[in-house]
């Protein structure tokens, strides 16, 4: 897929926005289903289709996306269940995709389920689940056994969602029509891991499906400012909710935004309020894409971007609870065959 873009500031918005302009390629991104087959596998059945497997390092990971050729694929070095094909690769009619074998999700769509890393047996919620591809991950992560429970109010997304489940066969899910805000934490004590990714300006996307509304300038930004104010309000509402959860081990929370203020600022001011239980933890140390601005600790954060990653823009931290602030009864592993296949 080749995109463009150009970096300008709006007044008042701290970060640079992008618009639909030069050259950047995008490949496309293959999750492979380990719920229903391997990695190996899927390799295999590729190669019996005269797709190329390539070789590539986490250094050189730009120069092969850039190179590339047409039915050339290479394992991604970061995340071990995604393949990475050439750009403008259509695989929406394949067998495999629509077998539920292979899963059609962007990269840094694949890093918040990664980061959180719920062990099998794990009691996880998906706060704003819909519509879905990193709720079936977590079940994949999980191996399908312990329980997910997926909320989400909005009805239509929500049907996505169940049907993207069903097609996975991410039988450990259980998913509700709810707003996440209305969740009684208490009821959830034995909940370890939370997955946060709520609404937000969808700035990263915007190169890949035209959101051009969203870079409409208003009045001396007034208009864009009023917007995202509202969104980081209300994400930073979602996140501490979900940092309230009493046995909450370990939160990850991600936007696909390229706004600061949807980003570290959420962050950084969530985090003055729960620092007493709470820390961050330097995610994927290898990853050089970090963090940005004034906040002190942006560098535990990761960013993702067309230019520098080869994604959709996107932004991911994790909270962890301090050692000393860890309850001392259970472990949030469900015990025997509970939604197990």
């Amino acid at each position: 897929m080749s995109l463009s873009y150009r970096a300008f500031r709006v007044k008042g918005v701290s970060t640079y926005r992008y618009r639909i302009q030069c050259t950047i390629t995008i490949p496309r991104y293959v999750r492979v289903n380990t719920l229903k087959v391997s990695v190996k596998e899927v390799i295999g059945y590729f190669a019996r289709e005269d797709f190329t497997q390539v070789t590539t390092s986490s250094a050189r990971f730009m120069e092969t996306v850039s190179s590339l050729k047409p039915r050339h694929f290479f394992q991604d070095p970061h995340i071990p269940e995604l393949l990475v094909f050439a750009a403008g690769t259509d695989l929406h009619d394949h067998t495999y995709y629509k077998t539920g074998l292979i899963i059609l999700q962007d990269k840094a769509s694949c890093i918040p389920a990664f980061a959180l890393q719920p062990p099998p047996g794990s009691h996880v919620v998906d706060c704003c689940a819909a519509p879905g591809n990193k709720t079936t991950h977590l079940a994949a992560i999980m191996q399908n056994q312990g329980r997910v429970i997926a909320f989400d109010r909005d009805m239509k997304r929500f049907s996505t969602m169940n049907t993207l489940i069903i097609r996975a066969g991410a039988s450990c899910i259980r998913s509700e029509l709810k707003d996440f805000l209305k969740v009684d934490p208490n009821a959830h004590k034995d909940v370890r891991y939370l997955l946060v990714d709520p609404s937000c300006s969808g700035s990263g996307d915007f190169c890949i499906v035209g959101r051009l509304d969203d870079f409409i300038e208003s009045e001396g930004g007034k208009q864009e400012k009023s917007r995202l104010e509202k969104l980081s309000n209300f994400q930073a509402q979602i996140l501490k909710h979900a940092l309230a959860f009493p046995n909450a081990e370990r939160v990850v929370y991600s936007t696909c935004s390229i706004h600061e203020q949807e980003n570290e600022s959420v962050v950084r001011d969530v985090l003055s309020q729960v620092e007493e239980d709470f820390e961050l933890e330097e995610l994927l140390p290898n990853f050089q894409h970090r963090g940005e601005g004034s906040f002190s600790e942006a560098a535990k954060c990761v960013r993702m971007s067309a230019e520098i990653d080869a994604t959709h823009g996107f932004f991911v931290a994790c909270f962890v609870r301090r050692k000393e602030r860890k309850p001392k009864e259970g472990n949030g592993v469900v015990k025997g065959d509970l939604c197990e296949e």
